[in-house]
């Protein structure tokens, strides 16, 4: 039994039937978590009771 060859396979060219719908689902679903991802980024950013730290390290000891 050799490898495929592209010449074999049945819908080199275009997508059809079942495997369409999976394609078009998977970028839909991509889509819909990157508008909420983006939603819910945006939404935290104005927070008002935050606590500024103005605390840096000047020296870390090693021991």
């Amino acid at each position: 039994m050799g490898e495929p060859r592209l010449e074999d396979i049945e819908d080199y060219d275009t997508l059809k039937g079942g495997k369409k719908k999976i394609v078009y689902g998977v970028i839909l679903v991509g889509l819909i978590l990157g508008v909420i991802y983006t939603v819910a980024y945006n939404d935290n950013k104005n927070v008002d009771d935050s606590i500024k730290v103005e605390d840096s390290v000047k020296n870390i000891p090693l021991k």
